[in-house]
């Protein structure tokens, strides 16, 4: 069955690939046309249990019977259930649910702003990164630091100062004096922005400067969360505790979810009236959303990314590190990417045709976000797939 590139009938908004998805099992994928494939991007983070996983799979058949939506002027058990189950992973105090990443760091800023005018701030400003990626709308976009990505959607949201990675010199220079400064906002891996981290003393240090000035730390944790590193939330590893952090994108394994935690600081901030939903934190969401958890922690999930991950990062860096055209291998855990001398998006097209699933950002940064079920022979196949192509590609 041939697959047309694009729909006549819906906006042309990607530029997908001529594959139709039919079903998958574990950390594989089926087109329509039965040709199997290893999947290394997971639906870009998402699909943290893989496919058609059993348990996950029963347990929203099982939802589905009861009840699927209901609207926040109710309780939903599940929500408190899963907030409880949060919180005590990340060490904070409370949680609002929405249903997508881009949703999380829309709170994440209307927080930030709130907390400024309840301090009586009139015009907050919030720091930002460069290269970093918070999403779509038109505040997330304002926030990223991508101009391609921002071309054509102008005037931009005001209120941001941006700052480059890594550099607390830099970070302290662009806030000296400010009295508007509300928050310091960040990814801990950035994803979209070519899979670039933030140094844990880094992060030690924005911690404290955040302390220091009674501003919001607001750590995006919507691509790098979820056990994707080898702990619940990337930035412990640094052994610090944002007060706000997004989350999505894992937490639902492939059901729309998003979250806001916050600790005490942030906690009460909004108020009845203040920020709302429609269909966030319904009940087929939740009930997702605790069996992914749950699951995780059964099947030792975290412990899989991390040493699957170091395997594969570490077979990807023999295979291709010293090669004359690759920058660099770097990631953590089960998200690693390959940044090449030049652009290198047609490796999407190439990979999926040999039967892998991988993606390409930042122009010149192959991407791997496989599930956290992945296996080290899995692994190993997707070495043994994509390495051969990135060699061809360097030598053309």
């Amino acid at each position: 069955m041939a697959i047309e590139a694009a729909s006549p009938h819906t906006m042309n908004t990607y530029g997908r690939l001529p594959i139709a998805l039919e079903r998958g099992d574990g950390a594989y994928l089926w087109d329509v046309n039965g040709k199997r494939y290893l999947d290394a991007l997971a639906g870009i983070a998402v699909n943290t249990l893989g496919h058609n996983h059993p348990k996950f799979v029963a347990a929203l058949q099982d939802q589905v019977t009861k009840i699927i939506h209901s609207s926040n002027y109710y309780h939903v058990p599940n929500q408190e259930k899963l907030a409880e189950k949060l919180v005590g992973l990340a060490g904070m105090t409370n949680v609002f649910f929405g249903n997508t990443g881009l949703e999380a760091n829309e709170a994440a800023l209307k927080l930030a702003r709130k907390f400024g005018h309840d301090k009586g701030i009139e015009r907050p400003e919030i720091v930002v990164y460069e290269k970093a990626f918070h999403g779509r709308s038109i505040a997330t976009l304002s926030a990223t630091g991508n101009e391609k990505v921002q071309k054509g959607f102008g005037p931009l949201v005001e209120g941001f100062i941006r700052v480059p990675l890594n550099d607390i010199a830099a970070l302290k220079a662009a806030t000296e004096g400010n009295k508007n400064v509300v928050a310091v906002f960040f990814e801990t891996i950035q994803g979209e922005g070519g899979i670039n981290a933030m140094r844990a003393e880094y992060l030690r240090e924005v911690r404290e400067l955040c302390t220091a000035n009674d501003w919001l730390l607001m750590i995006d944790e919507v691509q790098c969360g979820m056990g994707r590193t080898g702990k619940w939330f990337a930035h412990q590893w640094a052994g610090i505790v944002p007060d706000v952090m997004p989350l999505a994108k894992g937490l639902g394994s492939g059901v729309p979810i998003g979250a806001v935690v916050a600790g005490p600081k942030a906690a009460n901030i909004f108020q009845p009236g203040n920020h709302g939903t429609t269909f966030g934190g319904n009940p087929l969401a939740m009930r997702a959303g605790v069996e992914t958890i749950r699951i995780m922690e059964e099947e030792g999930l975290l412990e899989n990314a991390a040493k699957v991950g170091a395997h594969l990062k570490g077979a990807l860096q023999n295979e291709l590190g010293k090669l004359a055209g690759v920058t660099e291998v770097r990631g953590q855990g089960l998200m690693i990417g390959v940044e090449l001398a030049k652009p290198c998006n047609v490796l999407s097209a190439r990979a999926a045709e040999a039967g892998l699933m991988i993606s390409v950002t930042a122009d010149s940064v192959i991407r791997l976000l496989p599930p956290l079920i992945l296996t080290q022979a899995q692994a190993d196949e997707i070495v043994s797939i994509l390495c051969p192509l990135v060699k061809a590609f360097l030598d053309e």
